[in-house]
């Protein structure tokens, strides 16, 4: 898994910047400034969760426990549901999207706990 979550942080990274400038050079003035500041939340979120990821991978090298694993997918599919549906809502207007915000913070929650549990399983030295 080291590589896979190494692999998420970075594409994450990549599309925040990416999605980072899109929103600063397209949707500003574009689009509703709550809207806009929704898709920066999204934004602000996403980078936020690959540079966890990126630390993920490297903590998958020093422990076996099930629990790296476990917060390497809650919060990639935090940051797919939140920050996503923070996009959709924001692109098309549809704030019923919102509705799937929570769950996506809720998996994010769960997957620093995750890391946590992790991090208690770490071997002495």
């Amino acid at each position: 898994m080291t590589r896979l979550f190494t692999l998420f942080g970075a594409i994450n990274g990549f599309l925040t910047v990416a999605l980072g400038a899109f929103g600063a050079h397209m949707l500003r003035g574009e689009i509703e400034p709550r809207l806009y500041a929704a898709f920066q939340t999204g934004v602000e979120y996403q980078g936020i969760h690959a540079l966890a990821l990126l630390f993920i991978g490297m903590l998958a090298e020093k422990t076996t426990t099930p629990w790296i694993n476990r917060s390497g997918w809650l919060i990639l599919t935090g940051i797919t549901l939140f920050s996503g549906s923070l996009y959709l809502m924001a692109l098309t207007g549809v704030g019923t999207l919102g509705m799937i915000t929570p769950i996506g913070g809720i998996s994010l929650l769960f997957g620093w706990l995750a890391l946590a549990f992790a991090a208690l399983n770490l071997p002495k030295r």
